[in-house]
């Protein structure tokens, strides 16, 4: 079902195209409303995003069983992110989650509220519970710091890229230094029909920059940075996504196979390009070393400090200090890699410590 954002009618907006299709990629001036956006001072229309609720008593055990996280003790107004995986442990739906007290909120990608909602109801058997897409009611707004307008709205902070309780971070790289802690992130639940006078006088910031300044801080994003074969390994999902301890749930056994005696067979990586050529490679595109194809260039942005930037997935082998080139049909894009998953990432069983960090006891 195509949907058009009523901001889109706004003077200057220029809509986004796929995975975005719906809403603002900017209002004029990307470059300047990612500045805005980073230093908090305006707001991303994400109302093309889904919303799905679970409501009844046995929602949070319910969802406990089903997913990769630790949702029984989820307190009203806490936030997290959970998996639904395939039997092979690869990703299937990727929620963001929020409990209110008597409904758990799952925010989702556009595509995903439908199939998610169905998917969930056709498992629920017996118990007490009650799924619900509620996507043509609620709308979501994004920032990067809190909006006071928001303070009394349902709102989802992403715990990215802090290491969470039960959780592991497979990067090289010390919590206090990643790139992700410039980006704090908040996503406030609107009415949808409220959603042009809830943020009336605020400045607005399109997908550009967001996207942007997601790239930057290393943050996977579901039906991007993800195909039919992702496992969350691959993406460093393990620090957020994932409870190393809690019950069995489907896909249990390979996250732990791989985590204690394996190793992803893919690796999330960060990408400075070379700006040169004043364009941008298309997402799709292919990864190459030495004329082999090795991955796929899965984001892509211009960055207001950094120029221009991606995410990639590649093939765990590949030389860390290899330069990369991005293929756009005849166009070539040399691109240094940064890490994001580390190269000897998983098969902690035996390893020394000190090396990859574990999250809290």
């Amino acid at each position: 079902m195509s949907y058009t954002s009523p901001l889109l009618s706004l003077s200057g907006a220029v809509a986004a195209g796929a995975p975005d299709e719906g809403v603002a990629a900017h209002y004029g001036d990307p470059l300047r409303e990612q500045r805005a956006l980073a230093r908090g001072e305006a707001v991303v229309d994400l109302s093309h995003r889904g919303v799905v609720t679970v409501s009844g008593p046995d929602r949070l055990t319910w969802l406990n069983t089903i997913s990769s996280q630790l949702l029984l003790d989820l307190a009203p107004g806490e936030s997290t992110e959970t998996l639904l995986l395939t039997v092979q442990g690869r990703i299937e739906y990727s929620p963001r989650v929020v409990d209110d007290g008597a409904t758990t909120w799952l925010l989702t990608e556009s595509w995903e509220a439908g199939p998610l909602a169905q998917w969930l109801d056709r498992m629920k058997f017996m118990l007490r519970v009650e799924i619900t897409d509620v996507t043509a009611d609620w709308a979501t707004v994004g920032s990067v710091k809190p909006v006071e307008r928001f303070t009394g709205n349902l709102t989802w902070t992403d715990a990215w890229p802090h290491v969470c309780t039960g959780g592991y971070s497979y990067s090289v790289v010390p919590e206090a230094s990643h790139p992700g802690t410039d980006r704090p992130w908040h996503e406030y639940l609107v009415p949808r029909a409220d959603l042009p006078a809830a943020v009336e006088g605020l400045k607005l910031a399109g997908m550009m920059a967001a996207e942007a300044l997601r790239i930057a801080a290393w943050r996977p994003r579901l039906g991007v940075e993800t195909d039919e074969r992702t496992i969350p390994h691959e993406l460093d999902l393990l620090r957020t996504a994932v409870h190393l301890t809690k019950g069995c749930y489907k896909g249990q056994e390979t996250i732990a196979r791989v985590h204690n005696l394996g190793h992803p067979p893919r690796r999330l990586v960060f990408l400075q390009l070379d700006g040169s050529q004043h364009t941008l490679p298309e997402r799709g595109s292919a990864v190459v070393v030495g004329g082999r194809t090795v991955g796929t260039l899965t984001s892509v942005g211009q960055h207001y400090e950094m120029g221009a930037v991606g995410l990639a997935v590649i093939k765990r082998s590949v030389d860390p200090d290899a330069v990369l080139d991005v293929v756009d049909g005849d166009e070539h894009y040399a691109a240094a890699q940064e890490l994001i998953v580390a190269t000897d990432a998983g098969q902690v069983v035996g390893r020394p410590t000190g090396l990859l960090k574990g999250g809290r006891a």
